[in-house]
């Protein structure tokens, strides 16, 4: 048992443990097999309620803080689960809720909070801008109160599960604005109105089940109050929805390392070599130890970023080092529990290793550890920006 928030929110971390007992290893281990978009485990954490966390009671949600939306992700993590399939429908919550009209969030967070509809896309990145968001090429035109959209996003994943994606695109011509992030616009976006024409979805196959794609946008059509806040602002209007995103992957993480955890230290009491378990050598103990340092570290830093968002800051620092910490340490948890099981860290039934390829892209997404490093150097530490 791990020390900390357990008491505060034991009830909610009891019932997501319930609720992921019925989906273990075997669950998981088919889905990866099958690259399969765990269905039914998404059908069971919304009807539960907890997909719905962060959603006004009003509209028919949980009402939640994000520190306690942070504890549901984390328990499924460290059950040995992947809620990568629908955390979208949390993080997006952000955007929606402090930028949507009121009449947008009347007649859609309802129904997601329901689970008759789904919002699990958010369409940022673009072969060629990937993490240079202010200099993506996908362009909205309005005319006669319709936007026509045009270009390319790619790594948006779970479009092909979604009825709703939100979508950056760009309203005005980069070379008509003073700051390249100016002119940028956030759209709400019902698939299920887009004829297939003007929309093409691939998958990626990628080395975790992910469910990612690439969308190709051909003169599609949307309404006009798709807008999301004001044209113009929409990359200061997904800086909250970034915020709320960066601080629940990186309470995956901590659940991540949590199995990590207690998964080596399992191993490594009851494996016996040369006559004496495993984790009686300092070489398997001390790795293991460092790692359960880093993650109650991170968790720490978690909870400040947790607690700045719900009390209505833009905890930009806090929430890029928590998500800098947290994956750090889901890593080095993996590296000290492959390492302790040897061979059999590398037998897909011991989900070791599909925990681990799950893990290692939050190195890399939703955003870099170096892009995360030169925020910090530029905005915290008052350095010359560096790219």
């Amino acid at each position: 048992m791990f020390i900390g928030e357990q008491g505060k929110f034991e009830e909610i971390r009891e019932g997501v443990r319930k609720l992921c007992s019925d989906f273990g290893s075997q669950y998981w281990q088919r889905c990866d097999r099958e690259r399969a978009y765990p269905e039914e485990f998404v059908y069971a954490l919304t009807q539960s309620g907890y997909l719905a966390a962060l959603i006004p009671e009003q509209y028919g949600g949980v009402g939640l803080s994000i520190e306690a939306a942070g504890v549901i992700l984390e328990e499924i993590h460290h059950s040995g689960g992947n809620a990568g399939a629908c955390h979208a429908q949390m993080y997006t919550m952000g955007t929606i809720l402090r930028h949507g009209s009121d009449e947008q969030k009347a007649r859609y967070l309802p129904a997601i909070a329901d689970g008759s509809i789904r919002l699990q896309a958010f369409g940022v990145s673009e072969p060629e801008s990937g993490t240079d968001t202010s200099s993506l090429r996908t362009t909205a035109t309005l005319k006669d109160g319709l936007y026509t959209i045009n270009g390319q996003k790619i790594w948006t994943s779970r479009a092909e599960h979604t009825d709703l994606m939100l979508l950056l695109c760009r309203t005005t011509p980069i070379n008509q604005v003073k700051k390249k992030s100016d002119g940028l616009s956030v759209f709400l976006v019902d698939l299920r109105t887009i004829p297939e024409h003007h929309l093409q979805v691939r998958p990626i196959r990628t080395m975790m089940n992910h469910a990612t794609t690439e969308i190709f946008f051909d003169n599609m059509p949307i309404p006009g109050d798709a807008l999301i806040g004001d044209e113009g602002e929409g990359f200061r209007h997904i800086l909250s929805g970034m915020n709320a995103e960066r601080i629940l992957i990186a309470a995956e993480c901590i659940g991540d390392a949590k199995w990590f955890i207690d998964k080596a230290v399992s191993y490594a009491n009851s494996r016996a070599v040369f006559g004496r378990p495993i984790g009686q050598n300092q070489g398997i103990q001390f790795p293991i130890a460092r790692a359960y340092a880093g993650m109650r570290a991170a968790e720490l830093m978690l909870k400040e970023a947790s607690l700045r968002y719900d009390s209505g800051e833009n905890p930009g620092e806090e929430a890029n080092l928590a998500k800098l910490l947290a994956a750090d340490a889901s890593w080095q948890a993996a590296e000290a529990c492959l390492q302790t099981h040897g061979g059999f860290g590398f037998a897909e039934e011991f989900d070791v290793e599909r925990k681990y390829r799950e893990t290692r892209l939050y190195q890399v997404a939703p955003i870099s550890t170096n892009l995360i490093l030169s925020y910090l150097a530029e905005h915290v530490l008052g350095m010359p920006r560096s790219y």
